[in-house]
Protein backbone atom coordinates (compact mmCIF):
# COMPACT_ATOMS: atom_id res chain seq x y z
CA UNK A 1 0.00 0.00 0.00
CA UNK A 2 1.45 3.35 -1.04
CA UNK A 3 1.61 6.46 1.12
CA UNK A 4 -1.04 8.13 -1.05
CA UNK A 5 -3.45 5.22 -0.57
CA UNK A 6 -2.84 5.25 3.18
CA UNK A 7 -3.57 8.97 3.24
CA UNK A 8 -6.84 8.50 1.33
CA UNK A 9 -7.97 5.71 3.65
CA UNK A 10 -7.19 7.87 6.69
CA UNK A 11 -9.15 10.80 5.22
CA UNK A 12 -12.14 8.56 4.51
CA UNK A 13 -12.03 7.06 8.01
CA UNK A 14 -11.86 10.48 9.68
CA UNK A 15 -14.71 11.75 7.48
CA UNK A 16 -16.92 8.79 8.39
CA UNK A 17 -16.22 9.21 12.11
CA UNK A 18 -16.94 12.95 11.90
CA UNK A 19 -20.20 12.25 10.07
CA UNK A 20 -21.24 9.70 12.70
CA UNK A 21 -20.72 12.34 15.39
CA UNK A 22 -22.06 15.42 13.61
CA UNK A 23 -25.13 14.07 11.79
CA UNK A 24 -27.00 12.96 14.96
CA UNK A 25 -26.33 16.38 16.50
CA UNK A 26 -27.86 18.14 13.50
CA UNK A 27 -30.80 15.74 13.56
CA UNK A 28 -31.47 16.52 17.23
CA UNK A 29 -31.24 20.26 16.58
CA UNK A 30 -33.55 19.98 13.57
CA UNK A 31 -36.04 17.95 15.62
CA UNK A 32 -36.09 20.60 18.37
CA UNK A 33 -36.48 23.42 15.83
CA UNK A 34 -39.32 21.71 13.95
CA UNK A 35 -41.26 20.92 17.12
CA UNK A 36 -40.53 24.15 18.98
CA UNK A 37 -40.66 26.89 16.35
CA UNK A 38 -44.46 27.09 16.54
CA UNK A 39 -44.30 28.09 20.22
CA UNK A 40 -42.00 31.08 19.63
CA UNK A 41 -43.88 34.35 19.71
CA UNK A 42 -43.54 37.78 21.24
CA UNK A 43 -45.81 36.75 24.12
CA UNK A 44 -43.82 33.56 24.72
CA UNK A 45 -40.57 35.53 25.03
CA UNK A 46 -41.83 38.57 26.96
CA UNK A 47 -44.55 37.34 29.34
CA UNK A 48 -44.41 35.35 32.59
CA UNK A 49 -46.07 31.93 32.74
CA UNK A 50 -49.66 31.63 33.89
CA UNK A 51 -52.44 29.03 34.16
CA UNK A 52 -50.14 26.58 35.90
CA UNK A 53 -47.35 27.33 33.37
CA UNK A 54 -49.46 25.97 30.49
CA UNK A 55 -50.02 29.47 29.13
CA UNK A 56 -48.05 32.68 28.86
CA UNK A 57 -44.32 32.86 28.32
CA UNK A 58 -40.94 32.13 29.82
CA UNK A 59 -39.52 35.63 30.40
CA UNK A 60 -38.52 35.03 34.07
CA UNK A 61 -36.67 31.85 33.08
CA UNK A 62 -34.84 33.60 30.22
CA UNK A 63 -33.75 36.53 32.38
CA UNK A 64 -32.83 34.18 35.21
CA UNK A 65 -30.58 32.18 32.91
CA UNK A 66 -28.92 35.33 31.56
CA UNK A 67 -28.34 36.66 35.10
CA UNK A 68 -26.88 33.33 36.21
CA UNK A 69 -24.54 33.29 33.21
CA UNK A 70 -23.39 36.81 34.03
CA UNK A 71 -22.80 35.83 37.65
CA UNK A 72 -20.95 32.69 36.58
CA UNK A 73 -18.71 34.73 34.27
CA UNK A 74 -17.92 37.22 37.05
CA UNK A 75 -17.11 34.40 39.47
CA UNK A 76 -15.11 32.18 37.11
CA UNK A 77 -13.35 34.26 34.44
CA UNK A 78 -11.05 36.52 36.53
CA UNK A 79 -10.08 33.72 38.92
CA UNK A 80 -9.69 31.16 36.13
CA UNK A 81 -7.54 33.35 33.90
CA UNK A 82 -5.50 34.52 36.90
CA UNK A 83 -4.81 30.92 37.92
CA UNK A 84 -3.89 30.03 34.33
CA UNK A 85 -1.43 32.95 34.14
CA UNK A 86 0.19 31.88 37.39
CA UNK A 87 0.51 28.23 36.34
CA UNK A 88 1.81 29.06 32.88
CA UNK A 89 4.09 32.03 33.60
CA UNK A 90 5.10 32.04 37.25
CA UNK A 91 4.81 28.57 38.77
CA UNK A 92 7.74 26.24 38.33
CA UNK A 93 7.45 22.74 36.93
CA UNK A 94 7.56 20.91 40.24
CA UNK A 95 5.60 18.25 42.07
CA UNK A 96 3.15 20.75 43.55
CA UNK A 97 2.18 22.34 40.24
CA UNK A 98 1.84 18.93 38.61
CA UNK A 99 -0.49 17.89 41.42
CA UNK A 100 -2.50 21.10 40.96
CA UNK A 101 -2.86 20.48 37.23
CA UNK A 102 -3.96 16.89 37.87
CA UNK A 103 -6.53 18.11 40.39
CA UNK A 104 -7.88 20.65 37.88
CA UNK A 105 -8.30 17.95 35.23
CA UNK A 106 -10.07 15.70 37.73
CA UNK A 107 -12.36 18.50 38.87
CA UNK A 108 -13.48 19.04 35.28
CA UNK A 109 -14.87 15.49 35.24
CA UNK A 110 -16.85 15.63 38.48
CA UNK A 111 -20.62 15.23 37.93
CA UNK A 112 -22.57 18.45 38.18
CA UNK A 113 -24.79 17.14 40.98
CA UNK A 114 -21.71 16.95 43.23
CA UNK A 115 -21.11 20.65 42.62
CA UNK A 116 -24.76 21.25 43.43
CA UNK A 117 -24.47 19.45 46.77
CA UNK A 118 -21.26 21.34 47.54
CA UNK A 119 -22.96 24.64 46.71
CA UNK A 120 -25.86 23.70 48.96
CA UNK A 121 -23.57 22.98 51.88
CA UNK A 122 -21.03 25.76 51.37
CA UNK A 123 -23.00 28.72 50.01
CA UNK A 124 -26.64 28.09 50.89
CA UNK A 125 -26.17 26.73 54.42
CA UNK A 126 -22.67 27.54 55.73
CA UNK A 127 -22.33 31.08 54.30
CA UNK A 128 -26.07 31.60 54.73
CA UNK A 129 -26.67 32.98 51.24
CA UNK A 130 -29.85 30.93 51.01
CA UNK A 131 -31.23 29.68 47.72
CA UNK A 132 -30.25 32.73 45.72
CA UNK A 133 -28.66 34.00 42.54
CA UNK A 134 -25.43 34.56 44.46
CA UNK A 135 -25.26 30.95 45.66
CA UNK A 136 -26.17 29.62 42.22
CA UNK A 137 -23.64 31.80 40.41
CA UNK A 138 -20.83 30.81 42.77
CA UNK A 139 -21.70 27.13 42.37
CA UNK A 140 -21.76 27.36 38.58
CA UNK A 141 -18.56 29.41 38.71
CA UNK A 142 -16.80 26.64 40.63
CA UNK A 143 -18.03 24.10 38.09
CA UNK A 144 -16.76 26.26 35.22
CA UNK A 145 -13.35 27.04 36.72
CA UNK A 146 -11.49 23.82 35.73
CA UNK A 147 -12.42 24.21 32.06
CA UNK A 148 -11.43 27.89 32.01
CA UNK A 149 -8.12 27.25 33.78
CA UNK A 150 -7.10 24.31 31.58
CA UNK A 151 -7.93 25.90 28.23
CA UNK A 152 -6.53 29.32 29.21
CA UNK A 153 -3.26 27.77 30.37
CA UNK A 154 -2.90 25.81 27.14
CA UNK A 155 -3.59 28.96 25.13
CA UNK A 156 -0.95 30.93 27.07
CA UNK A 157 1.63 28.17 26.72
CA UNK A 158 0.97 28.06 22.96
CA UNK A 159 2.28 31.63 22.51
CA UNK A 160 5.86 31.37 21.17
CA UNK A 161 8.54 32.01 23.76
CA UNK A 162 10.26 34.43 21.38
CA UNK A 163 7.56 37.00 22.18
CA UNK A 164 8.54 36.90 25.84
CA UNK A 165 12.27 36.96 25.18
CA UNK A 166 12.11 39.98 22.87
CA UNK A 167 9.78 41.91 25.19
CA UNK A 168 11.95 41.26 28.24
CA UNK A 169 15.12 42.16 26.33
CA UNK A 170 13.61 45.54 25.47
CA UNK A 171 13.17 46.35 29.14
CA UNK A 172 9.57 45.33 29.79
CA UNK A 173 8.70 43.71 33.08
CA UNK A 174 7.29 40.21 33.22
CA UNK A 175 3.77 41.50 33.88
CA UNK A 176 4.01 44.01 31.02
CA UNK A 177 5.11 41.18 28.75
CA UNK A 178 2.20 39.02 29.82
CA UNK A 179 -0.36 41.81 29.52
CA UNK A 180 0.79 43.31 26.21
CA UNK A 181 2.25 40.33 24.36
CA UNK A 182 1.10 37.01 25.76
CA UNK A 183 -2.56 37.59 26.64
CA UNK A 184 -3.56 39.32 23.37
CA UNK A 185 -2.17 36.40 21.35
CA UNK A 186 -3.70 33.84 23.71
CA UNK A 187 -7.13 35.49 23.63
CA UNK A 188 -8.71 33.14 21.02
CA UNK A 189 -7.90 30.07 23.08
CA UNK A 190 -8.97 31.73 26.31
CA UNK A 191 -12.31 32.70 24.77
CA UNK A 192 -12.82 29.12 23.65
CA UNK A 193 -12.41 27.87 27.20
CA UNK A 194 -14.69 30.55 28.63
CA UNK A 195 -17.48 29.78 26.18
CA UNK A 196 -17.13 26.03 26.71
CA UNK A 197 -17.48 26.55 30.44
CA UNK A 198 -20.39 28.98 30.20
CA UNK A 199 -22.13 26.78 27.64
CA UNK A 200 -21.94 23.83 30.00
CA UNK A 201 -23.17 25.93 32.92
CA UNK A 202 -26.10 27.33 30.91
CA UNK A 203 -27.56 23.86 30.38
CA UNK A 204 -27.02 22.41 33.86
CA UNK A 205 -29.99 21.60 36.07
CA UNK A 206 -28.54 19.84 39.14
CA UNK A 207 -26.41 22.73 40.53
CA UNK A 208 -29.20 25.30 40.27
CA UNK A 209 -31.75 22.83 41.59
CA UNK A 210 -30.08 22.95 45.01
CA UNK A 211 -28.93 26.57 45.08
CA UNK A 212 -31.15 28.99 43.17
CA UNK A 213 -33.90 27.66 40.90
CA UNK A 214 -37.57 28.21 41.77
CA UNK A 215 -40.40 25.97 40.59
CA UNK A 216 -42.71 28.86 39.76
CA UNK A 217 -41.74 32.50 40.28
CA UNK A 218 -43.37 34.87 37.79
CA UNK A 219 -41.86 37.96 39.46
CA UNK A 220 -38.39 39.02 38.38
CA UNK A 221 -35.57 38.97 40.97
CA UNK A 222 -34.54 42.28 42.49
CA UNK A 223 -31.28 41.43 44.27
CA UNK A 224 -28.62 38.71 44.09
CA UNK A 225 -30.10 37.16 47.23
CA UNK A 226 -33.41 36.39 45.50
CA UNK A 227 -34.38 33.14 43.87
CA UNK A 228 -35.04 33.01 40.15
CA UNK A 229 -36.40 30.72 37.50
CA UNK A 230 -33.95 29.29 34.96
CA UNK A 231 -34.49 27.64 31.60
CA UNK A 232 -32.90 24.22 32.35
CA UNK A 233 -34.90 23.71 35.54
CA UNK A 234 -38.03 25.21 34.00
CA UNK A 235 -37.73 22.77 31.11
CA UNK A 236 -37.34 19.86 33.53
CA UNK A 237 -40.42 20.99 35.48
CA UNK A 238 -42.75 21.45 32.52
CA UNK A 239 -41.60 18.17 30.96
CA UNK A 240 -42.00 16.01 34.07
CA UNK A 241 -44.12 17.76 36.72
CA UNK A 242 -46.89 19.61 34.88
CA UNK A 243 -49.67 17.38 33.52
CA UNK A 244 -51.20 18.38 30.22
CA UNK A 245 -48.27 20.58 29.22
CA UNK A 246 -48.32 21.10 25.42
CA UNK A 247 -45.31 19.60 23.69
CA UNK A 248 -44.83 22.75 21.65
CA UNK A 249 -44.10 24.74 24.84
CA UNK A 250 -41.60 22.12 26.00
CA UNK A 251 -39.76 22.12 22.69
CA UNK A 252 -40.06 25.91 22.44
CA UNK A 253 -38.34 26.27 25.81
CA UNK A 254 -35.61 23.87 24.70
CA UNK A 255 -35.18 25.86 21.49
CA UNK A 256 -34.77 29.15 23.39
CA UNK A 257 -32.11 27.57 25.62
CA UNK A 258 -30.38 26.20 22.54
CA UNK A 259 -30.42 29.64 20.90
CA UNK A 260 -28.89 31.28 23.99
CA UNK A 261 -26.01 28.79 24.04
CA UNK A 262 -25.59 29.11 20.27
CA UNK A 263 -25.50 32.90 20.56
CA UNK A 264 -22.69 32.68 23.12
CA UNK A 265 -20.76 30.41 20.79
CA UNK A 266 -21.27 32.64 17.75
CA UNK A 267 -20.14 35.75 19.63
CA UNK A 268 -17.01 33.97 20.83
CA UNK A 269 -16.33 32.63 17.33
CA UNK A 270 -16.64 36.11 15.83
CA UNK A 271 -14.26 37.61 18.40
CA UNK A 272 -11.80 34.73 18.03
CA UNK A 273 -11.80 35.05 14.24
CA UNK A 274 -11.26 38.81 14.40
CA UNK A 275 -8.32 38.40 16.78
CA UNK A 276 -6.72 35.68 14.67
CA UNK A 277 -6.88 37.85 11.58
CA UNK A 278 -4.83 40.50 13.33
CA UNK A 279 -2.30 37.96 14.59
CA UNK A 280 1.00 37.93 12.74
CA UNK A 281 2.17 34.43 13.53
Amino acid sequence: MTRQQTHQIAVIAVTVVAAVVVIPIFLVIAFIVVNGISALSWEFLTQPPREGMTQGGILPAILGTVVLMAGTAIAAIPLGIGAAIYLAEYAGNNRLTRAIRLAIVNLAGIPSIVYGLFGLGAFVLFLNFGTSILAGSLTLGLMTLPVVISTAEEAILAVPSEFRVVSLSLGATRWQTIRRQVLPHALPGILTGVILGLGRAAGETAPILFTVAAFYLPELPRTVLDQTMALPYHLYVIATQVPGMPLSIQYGTALVLLLIVLSLTLVATFIRTAVRRRREW
